[in-house]
């Protein structure tokens, strides 16, 4: 008989197996509360069902238990990087402890494959935007009352301050250092365009909060001259100070500044956001926006549980979520300058001088 005809073993199996009641291998396998099952007992079932290759099956527990202890994240068809990917590490751990699982998956335009709730039937479905009819329909013919965010309280990007609390932050470290007119590097992946013009929106709030012109705006990639040409205008404009996306696009542009022979930070001071691990290898190392990854999670862990258990939701202080790592890239000419040689992978260089 092949694997995929093999009968089920199931709970009564075990039970049959050790000459116990069906209800004993119930309560143990299901880790029932207020049963006084001997521990000897326990780890014979547990052993035995082991033995056997019992597995629980969910849905039978999901209509018995009315949870199916499942949370499911629906994400937006943008690239996920390192910091969101820490971020639902953090979540899933915390989750985990209180005995749940996080399972996440990507809304894409298209939308041909079958909604994943729909398999799962998961206690809570969040997602970063609301979701549209179709999508709240098919939900609640699942059964699924706990949606985030609930159609009757529309949420949007700028809901989510993690997100956008740090680029009012590198256009305030540019300002703060004397810079009164900032660009912005933007990514040219159209994948990111959501979060994109939610951050470009938040830089241009930040300068009319400052006093400071319109942020100039303008792509860079590193599959092409885009970064050359848009260091070029910069210079031209007057822009002294980069605001980017993320730490690649901070890096695309300080590699086609010193290419171009212009001084960073001493003419172009540029700062990163999420502080990879390059921002800090790469040379001169690039001053980022810093998330407090461990605490975003463990919050949006309590926010899940909260919806779906009706857990208490503490209040807590969101200021020290993000905050700005200075490095050379912005940091003040400390008066003592120095020749840097930089090597490029066709063999170029060239000397830049860094403080």
């Amino acid at each position: 008989m092949g694997a995929s005809e093999r009968k089920r073993v199931t709970a009564a199996d075990v039970a049959r197996s050790l000459g116990l009641s069906r209800a004993t291998v119930g309560f143990v396998l299901n880790d029932t509360p207020g049963q006084t099952i001997p521990e000897s007992t326990r780890r014979r079932v547990l052993a035995e069902a082991a033995r056997l290759g019992y597995r629980p099956h969910r849905a039978a527990q999901t209509l018995r238990r009315g949870s199916s202890k499942v949370i499911l994240f629906v994400l937006p068809d943008w690239a996920a990087g390192l910091p969101m990917q820490q971020h639902l590490d953090e979540a899933a751990l915390a989750l985990d402890e209180a005995g749940y699982t996080l399972v996440t998956c990507m809304r894409y335009a298209a939308g041909r494959a079958r909604p994943l709730w729909e398999l799962l039937t998961p206690d809570v479905v969040l997602g970063f935007s609301p979701f549209d009819a179709a999508e709240l329909a098919s939900m609640r013919a699942c059964g699924i009352t706990r949606i985030v965010p609930a159609p009757e309280q529309p949420v949007t990007l700028d809901d989510w301050p993690a997100l956008t609390a740090g680029t009012a932050l590198q256009i305030e470290h540019l300002h703060d250092q004397g810079h009164q007119r900032i660009g912005f590097a933007a990514p040219v992946d159209p994948r990111r365009s959501l979060l994109l013009d939610t951050r470009v929106r938040t830089a241009q709030q930040a300068a009319v909060r400052l006093g400071l012109d319109p942020i100039d705006v303008r792509p860079v990639d590193h599959g092409d001259d885009s970064a050359q040409s848009a260091v070029r205008d910069w210079r031209e404009t007057g822009v002294t100070g980069i605001a980017a996306y993320n730490d690649d696009a901070a890096a695309v542009v300080v590699g086609a500044a010193i290419r171009a022979g212009v001084s960073v930070p001493g003419e172009l001071a540029v700062i990163g956001h999420d502080d990879t691990p390059l921002a800090g290898l790469f040379v001169p190392s690039i001053s980022s926006v810093r998330i407090d990854i461990v605490n975003l999670g463990r919050h949006f862990a309590a926010f899940a549980l909260h919806e779906a258990d009706g857990r208490p939701l503490l209040p807590r202080d969101t200021k020290g979520d993000t905050l700005v790592i200075v490095r050379e890239s912005t940091q003040a000419d400390s008066g003592t300058a120095r020749e840097v040689a930089f090597a490029y992978p066709d063999g170029s260089s060239v000397s830049a001088s860094r403080p």
